[in-house]
């Protein structure tokens, strides 16, 4: 079963062992990883048991917020089904500087002129972006490379290129125009960085961008606005002393 904000109070009764589904709403600075630790410690408490199973269907950076879906139980085996869903994010890009890690993780590394970017500008740029795209990974990401992770490779200076892959950008809109922050919403595939869709647009732009703010608001059909809060969840699954 999935649960929202709709169901939230029937999840103390549930059968979490035959499988629950959790929409959370990531808070800001959490990993993907802290989010699943401490359900699986609420579910842990819940259910009187050691270690009760729970896995993420799609990681969400530490400076990203949103809609992360959490599989628990048996309906870990039905990850892959909420990983392959679309995905829509909204947030905002930074024009005029770049950084490595194509978002605020790391100090900005070049600047750029700004003058002659405008909403006319933009709006051409960012429709070449638009369908199957080609897309390098950035390299502070979780990417495999020779059995490391890219981004502890990034952080201990070794040089290393990631390979590209084919992604989709379904659809695509400036939501703001405030330079040199621009918002947006995009929808698109899994395995699509917003990260370095700002970085390859602030090229195309004849400047440089970073990924500002990133939300993901929603995976497949599911939406944040019906998301729990870490603080909900606790609520819910606290036994009465």
């Amino acid at each position: 079963m999935i649960f929202s904000q709709a169901e939230l109070s029937l999840l103390p009764e549930a059968d979490h062992a035959a499988g629950v589904v959790l929409l959370i709403d990531k808070p800001l600075d959490w990993t993907s990883f802290n989010v699943v630790a401490k359900v699986r410690g609420m579910l842990s408490r819940w259910n009187k048991v050691k270690r009760f199973k729970v896995g993420h269907a799609g990681t969400l950076d530490p400076l990203a917020t949103g809609l992360l879906i959490l599989c628990a139980g048996k309906a870990t085996k039905t990850i892959t089904e909420y990983m392959d869903q679309e995905k829509e994010y909204t947030g905002t890009f930074t024009f005029g500087a770049s950084r490595p890690s194509y978002d605020m993780e790391t100090e900005i590394d070049a600047e750029f002129p700004v003058d002659h970017i405008n909403e006319a500008l933009l709006q051409e740029v960012k429709t070449t972006f638009i369908g199957e795209i080609m897309q390098r990974p950035p390299i502070y990401s979780a990417k495999q490379i020779d059995g490391k992770r890219a981004y502890d490779m990034a952080r201990a200076g070794k040089e290393f290129k990631v390979r590209e892959a084919l992604v989709e950008v379904i659809s695509f809109e400036w939501t703001a125009f405030r330079l040199p922050e621009v918002d947006f919403k995009v929808r698109c595939s899994k395995g699509t960085y917003i990260r370095s869709l700002a970085h390859d647009i602030g090229n195309a732009a004849g400047s440089g961008a970073y990924l500002s703010a990133l939300r993901r608001t929603a995976s497949g059909p599911y939406r944040v606005e019906n998301a729990l809060s870490i603080e909900e969840l606790g609520n819910t699954l606290t036994r009465p002393i």
